[in-house]
Order: C-alpha cells, then structure tokens, then sequence
C-alpha cells in the first residue's frame, strides 16, 4: 500500500523539483500540493496524507502554524524542508519524522523516505487495529476493553471473526439484531438501513464496515450500495445488462448489479 504524501512550499519551483524527486520512490504517492499554510491546513483536512513535505518559511502560516493549526488525530507524519538549519531542534520538537536541508541530497533523501515508510506502516498498522476494536465493539455491543484484550490474546479472529448479532442504537436504547434474521442491508449516505424481521433498524456505518464483521457463507455484497442474506434469497430474474433481480421469502426484491454478476452462482443453485 503506498504512502500518500503531500508537498507543501509556496516556490513552485521547490514543490516541483521535490515532486520529481519523490516520483523516484515507487512506495510514494503524492497525492496533492499546497502552497500556504493556510491551503495546506485544508488541504491536510481533505486529502489525510499519511505525510507531508512542509516548508518551514512560508508567509502567513509557516509549517510551525501548519502543524499548531491542525487537531491531533489529523496531524500526519512530517518531514520539514527548509534551507536554513537553525530551525531543526524545533522540528524535531514538533514531532517531525525528519528534516531535509535544501537542495536535498539524494541519499539523505532517501533515508528519509526509508525511515518514513517504516513509521507509516507501524501508524498503519496501530490505525487498523484502533478501528478494528472500534468497529467490533460498537457493532456487537462489547466492550472497548473487552474486544481489545481478546486482540491481545490473538482471540478474536478465532472466537468472534463475524458478528452474530448487532447493537443498533434507537433514540436512548439499544436494539441487539440477530444477524441470522437479517434479510438485506442497503446504504443511505452515511447510514445503513437493516432489514430484519420485517422491520427496518438504520444505524450509522460503511458497507465496507458491515462486510468486515458479516460472515460470507451467509451475507454477500450484489451492489455497491447493497448486502444481502443469501439463504432469505427464494427466485432470481435476469434483467437486462448483465443485471439481475433478487426477490426475497419477504417478496422483497433488490438488484444484483452486473459488476456482481460473478455472484449469480450463489443464488441460481
């Protein structure tokens, strides 16, 4: 997976030369540039760039405001680029991963790159698992602590790898939901509207999210927007461009796109 990197100087001849040498690394991909610090705040909100590039002397905004400016949980790793070397103890102070002396020497920039690709997969692999127990715990109703010791003890894959029942939260109490009783799931923006025992339950989430903690011998994707139940599954009609319909022992009926069309097989035996 590449590590996505963000070139922030207000020259353009500075962002370009430093684009060109990044391009060099094939584990980078630079995903935007910011010519302020005042672009690269919103920039850093829009894009998350697992690092920037951040030029300390910038008028307005300098990369020290860049990195004030922004909440805790957004600021990425950072490497700053000045040509001036008296600023390095306060980027170091600044949690830099590290700091680059203009013109930049190419092995030394490479250092840099080796280092940062070490630190964005460890952060990587700390975010994942942060969700994971997040995820986990919000859909099954466990506790934070609980799912997390069970990571701990390499339990969770083998004990509690999918869901068999989701906490939905409705108003001030919480709905536990048989995920045996699910029929289907399809999304509406940022929610997820779950039908189950004739009765719709939405609750906020991804499909992406769901997938993760659903168990695949019984729930699988037929459209980008829609998961369903495969054993609730009782007919199957072709519709037209490799698109099929789906009608359920509820007589509900949903649409398997023809980008799932792999799938047929599922529902045609």
């Amino acid at each position: 997976m590449p590590v996505r990197v963000l070139i922030i100087d207000d020259e353009e001849l500075a962002r370009r030369g430093l684009e060109l040498r990044l391009r060099e690394f094939q584990q980078l991909e630079i995903v935007g540039f910011a010519a302020s610090g005042n672009q690269a705040v919103k920039a850093i909100r829009k894009l998350r760039p697992d690092v920037i590039f951040l030029d300390i002397q910038m008028p307005g905004l300098d990369g020290f405001g860049v990195v004030a400016a922004l909440p805790n949980h957004l600021v990425p790793l950072i490497v700053f680029v000045t040509a001036f070397d008296q600023y390095a103890v306060k980027a170091f102070d600044a949690h830099a991963v590290d700091y680059l002396l203009k013109p930049i020497d190419a092995p030394r920039l490479a250092a840099c790159v080796g280092r940062l690709e070490a630190r964005a997969v460890q952060r990587t692999a700390a975010r994942d698992r942060s969700r994971l127990i997040g995820l986990v715990s919000e859909l099954t109703g466990r506790s934070h602590q609980s799912v997390s010791e069970a990571v701990t003890r390499g339990e969770l894959d083998a004990e509690r790898r999918y869901a068999s029942r989701l906490a939905v939260k409705d108003g001030r109490r919480t709905v536990r939901l048989e995920v045996a009783n699910i029929e289907w799931i399809d999304a509406a923006g940022d929610y997820m509207c779950i039908h189950a025992d004739g009765e719709t339950h939405v609750m906020r989430g991804t499909m992406k999210s769901l997938e993760t903690i659903l168990d695949p011998n019984f729930f699988q994707r037929i459209h980008r927007s829609t998961i369903v139940n495969v054993g609730r599954v009782k007919a199957l009609r072709p519709h037209m461009n490799g698109e099929y319909f789906l009608t359920l022992d509820s007589d509900a009926e949903v649409k398997l796109s023809r980008h799932y069309r792999d799938k047929v097989s599922l529902f045609a035996n």
